[in-house]
């Protein structure tokens, strides 16, 4: 299965383990709760996908690479501790909590929340004196003499054997005790969490027009080189950084993350046309419905991967759009929200009391900040989630300001000058949306000049289609042409169509 398929099965699983009947007790008791073992080849997500899990499950995770632990730290260092058996004193050897163990009590007490994964990763690569306690694990659910606690789903994972040589094989007796899960990579459920997670557009569009570079692991003489689907995100991250500090990732840089020569430097070459093509077309000048005749002359001539990049440049910038105003209205629901309860709060305070309002103010700041240090610790705060609380905070914070310098003494001049903050606030909100809004109509524009109804226009209203942040703002903001081309066009047949000319480029170039 891919990786998007064991996701929905592992949430599927935490909800069916922790379901419970009318008497409040699990309806499919511990004991008969199969840990989930997920194998798969090196870099494919597994990770991820549990801390997906957990957050779209609302439950705690605590993850262990478990080949960063001892068989002590595992199961407990031994004691002796006195007994009294029938009619004498006997010296018994017990064993501490294991680390493990223990940091699924200590999750629960920092977060509060009772029920969660424990993952533990590269099971099958233990020493061989931990290898017996990894077997007992996943057939008994403990770590020595401590089990794991109730309402604590348990997921494994580990490499086939072609991966990595230090593995060890799991025998029936314990196969027959857990729900095993293979796990190939895939690139299009890739592609879907890729563009949730923002990768950098000019790896989804390379990928586009090499697909079979997305996962390869290649031994020969020389020895072993890869790319993985964690390589490539690796990369995406520190391309956003390097482009916002004005840095160029170079193909020395790309080799750290893409360790597959001939693939790093392909996509190394690529990179560099990629940004030649966003300054030579002007991809800042179409989106503000200011393209150059010349753009449009030198599209005639274009091949279709230099086609395909500038769609994929013109996307990028509307996503960054889309992205900024859902954020901005995201800040702005949050801050009204809190300007609500802050509102019932000032109307049950005396007009008398000193410093009343913003002392109030300034503590359910306080509350609104512990509750977000509470949730991304527990980890149940999506990167958009955590930065929409983060930039609530800010905002509030600077209100607060605001309201100290103006010394508001009356309950009611208070909330009249957080309301003014407040309508700044929407006033951004709504530049923002404008700001999007304009820029898909002159893209519109200049898809339709420059295409027409050709395969870049079907991949133009496709990924709108996919991607989504801009999934989200066209269904709140609307826009008539992407409907229309979304219901005009024969998707199905146009991406067929699209598939032969990728397909047909791809000979003419040679492949990789």
């Amino acid at each position: 299965m891919n990786i998007q398929r064991a996701k929905q099965e592992i949430e599927h699983t935490v909800k069916a383990y922790l379901a419970k009947d009318a008497l409040g007790e699990y309806a499919i008791p511990a004991i008969r709760q199969r840990p989930i073992l997920l194998m798969g080849p090196p870099g494919i997500g597994k990770t991820q996908i549990m801390e997906q899990a957990a957050r779209e499950c609302g439950v705690a995770l605590v993850a262990y690479t478990i080949t960063h632990h001892t068989r002590q730290s595992a199961v407990g260092l031994p004691f002796i501790r006195q007994r009294h058996y029938g009619d004498k004193d006997v010296s018994v050897t017990e064993y501490t909590m294991s680390e493990i163990i223990a940091s699924v009590y200590a999750k629960m007490e920092a977060t509060g929340l009772r029920e969660g994964i424990l993952f533990i990763d590269e099971i099958n690569c233990v020493s061989e004196t931990l290898a017996p306690t990894m077997l007992q694990f996943l057939q008994c659910k403990t770590f020595g003499n401590q089990a794991v606690p109730a309402g604590w789903v348990i997921v494994a994972a580990g490499n086939p054997p072609e991966y990595n040589k230090s593995v060890r094989d799991f025998d029936i007796v314990t196969l027959d005790r857990v729900r095993r899960m293979d796990i190939e990579p895939d690139l299009q459920a890739w592609k879907d969490y890729a563009r949730t997670a923002r990768i950098h557009s000019a790896i989804l569009s390379y990928l586009d027009l090499h697909p079979q570079n997305f996962y390869q692991i290649n031994a020969d003489v020389d020895g072993t080189q890869f790319v993985t689907a964690r390589g490539w995100e690796d990369l995406s991250n520190l391309l956003d950084t390097y482009e916002a500090l004005g840095l160029k990732a170079d193909e020395s840089l790309i080799r750290q993350y893409l360790q597959h020569e001939k693939i790093a430097e392909d996509f190394s070459a690529y990179l560099d046309l990629y940004y030649k093509y966003r300054d030579d077309y002007g991809v800042e000048e179409i989106l503000a419905g200011q393209a150059k005749p010349a753009v449009f002359a030198r599209l005639l001539n274009a091949p279709f991967d230099e086609r395909l990049s500038l769609v994929s440049l013109i996307l990028s910038g509307l996503n960054n759009r889309f992205t900024a105003s859902r954020q901005a209205d995201a800040a702005a629901d949050g801050c009204y929200a809190f300007l609500r309860e802050a509102k019932q709060g000032f109307a049950t305070l005396p007009e008398d009391i000193p410093d009343g309002p913003a002392t109030l103010f300034s503590q359910m700041i306080a509350d609104y900040d512990a509750e977000t240090k509470r949730q991304r610790e527990a980890g149940l705060l999506s990167r958009d989630a955590a930065a929409t609380r983060l930039t609530v905070c800010a905002a509030l914070r600077k209100w607060e300001a605001e309201l100290r310098h103006a010394n508001a003494v009356g309950t009611k001049e208070a909330f009249e000058l957080l309301r003014t903050q407040f309508q700044t606030l929407a006033d951004e909100r709504d530049k923002a949306q404008e700001t999007a809004s304009a820029a898909l109509e002159a893209a519109f524009d200049f898809m339709e000049a420059a295409f027409a109804e050709g395969q870049e226009m079907v991949v133009f209203v496709t990924e709108l289609t996919l991607a989504p942040a801009a999934h989200a703002f066209i269904t709140e903001n609307g826009c008539d042409r992407y409907f229309r081309y979304n219901k005009d066009l024969l998707l199905d047949h146009r991406k067929a169509a699209l598939q032969q000319e990728l397909a047909a480029e791809e000979r003419r170039h040679g492949g990789m």
